[in-house]
């Protein structure tokens, strides 16, 4: 390829004045001048930039959750003030002026768009037709991954009887930066999300050159958990199987060296899109202590508490089993999600031996092979959910997933109340209390108009 230099584009109204790095986008003319991408090559590489595409998730609905907590000194050690106000669920300024989560979302929408608007400008060669459509797979598929990001950080609980009211999000389906953006409805927002993802669907390969492209699997999984977000559980479970069906593969824990300070390594086996979130200092793991009741939930033949925790030799545990084989969290598309959904699906609409062998068949791959695995059994619709959601509540700690579950359960009467303390005063956020959908920041609203979400 030609060599591409690396621009900032100061984007307007579009895009919230964020700044977005393009690399690989522009050709270097010999007048500077800004040329638009010319070839399917040119395009792929605006998606395959790694760093901003697979690595910018927000970490915001992790740090709101209650996977963890702070003692004082780590509150006072938090190097910003929006980081001590976002975990005490304080209403307002929890982001800073500039580049942050919400632009960093945005940004990959302008990609994927960038994507869009010019495909039907490029003059296919023989043969290119197979490349064409998974380029736009994979744009519609990031867009609405963006989208849906969005939707669980800064919208409330999706529900039916109100959807056509509750505030959604910006959905910017054009790479024109000078058209002024409006908030959708939660329903439109959804239903684009949805749109996106069936449209990618059939454009989408099997497999792909990399976890870190979507390929047809993860669309499906995206699906399934926009779904499962919804409380639309028939289509969740759907569309998990729909991901199963096309790759199942599971770790086997008993083959992992939990001694190894991260013994889960990046791209392993189960997963199926390799995303990760911005790991704020309240998110390291020398900082961010485990919720000693998780931690004890664990059965003392679940490997999982050996290779998801690690001793901080003062009696608290930081958390080493995220999907990255480092300290950034993992927040991508993986097979133990897929079967805890279908598992959770198959659950509430009654098919309780289904559900179980979804769980027994993933627990199997936790347990220590010295010691018997008894499957778990349930008798009652209510038992198998019970026990599906308390093991998804401890697979999949860590991966942004808890917040959205939190608001999605709380609609269905589950009374989650989170608490915390700092310096002897109690927090606490009550379940569908205004604050789960965090504030937008402050100069994204001053620019665009938009509506705050309620305070």
């Amino acid at each position: 390829m030609k060599t591409y230099r690396c621009i900032v584009i100061s984007v307007s109204l579009a895009l919230f004045g964020m700044l977005v790095s393009c690399e690989r986008f522009l050709d270097t003319k010999p007048d500077q001048k800004l040329v638009v991408p010319s070839t399917i090559q040119d395009l792929q590489g605006i998606l395959d930039s790694y760093l901003r595409v697979n690595q910018y998730e927000p970490s915001a609905a992790e740090v709101s959750a209650d996977n963890y907590y702070l003692t004082d000194a780590d509150w006072d050690g938090l190097a910003r003030e929006v980081y001590r106000r976002m975990y005490v669920w304080e209403k307002d300024n929890l982001f800073e002026a500039g580049t942050g989560e919400w632009s960093y979302c945005y940004d990959n929408v302008f990609r994927a768009n960038t994507v869009l608007d010019n495909l039907d400008k490029i003059k296919l060669s023989t043969g290119e037709q197979e490349a064409f459509d998974n380029l736009k797979g994979q744009a519609l598929a990031l867009r609405a991954r963006s989208f849906l990001k969005v939707a669980g950080v800064w919208a409330q609980a999706y529900d039916e009887k109100t959807a056509d009211t509750d505030l959604g999000i910006p959905i910017r389906l054009n790479s024109d930066f000078n058209t002024i953006s409006t908030r959708s409805t939660l329903r439109e927002t959804y239903m684009q999300i949805i749109s996106d993802l069936k449209a990618s669907i059939p454009l989408l390969p099997v497999s792909q050159l990399h976890v870190l492209r979507t390929n047809k699997a993860a669309a499906y999984g995206l699906l399934a958990r926009t779904y499962l977000f919804m409380g639309k559980y028939d289509e969740a479970g759907i569309y998990a199987d729909s991901c199963l069906q096309l790759y199942d593969k599971l770790l086997d824990y008993n083959l992992l060296n939990k001694a190894l300070a991260y013994p889960v390594n990046q791209f392993n086996e189960e997963v199926i899109l390799s995303t990760r979130m911005l790991t704020p200092s309240s998110m390291g793991n020398t900082k961010a202590k485990i919720d000693p009741l998780l931690i004890q939930s664990y059965h003392a033949h679940d490997l999982r508490s050996s290779i998801f925790f690690k001793s901080n030799n003062n009696g608290t545990y930081g958390f080493k089993g995220g999907y990255e084989g480092a300290g950034s969290l993992f927040d991508g598309i993986a097979t133990d999600e897929m079967f805890l959904i279908r598992a959770e699906c198959a659950a509430r609409s009654g098919q309780i031996s289904e559900a179980m062998k979804d769980l027994n068949h993933l627990m199997v791959h936790r347990w220590d092979n010295a010691k018997l695995f008894v499957p778990y059994v349930a008798d009652t619709k209510e038992k198998t959910v019970e026990l599906v959601l308390l093991e998804r509540r401890k697979e999949l700690l860590m991966r942004g997933l808890r917040w959205m579950d939190i608001k999605r359960l709380n609609k269905k009467g589950a009374d989650i109340t989170l608490k915390r303390t700092v310096k002897g005063k109690e927090y606490s956020i009550t379940p569908n209390d205004v604050r789960f959908a965090l504030p937008i920041p402050n100069d994204v609203i001053a620019l665009t108009g938009m509506k705050q979400n309620p305070r």
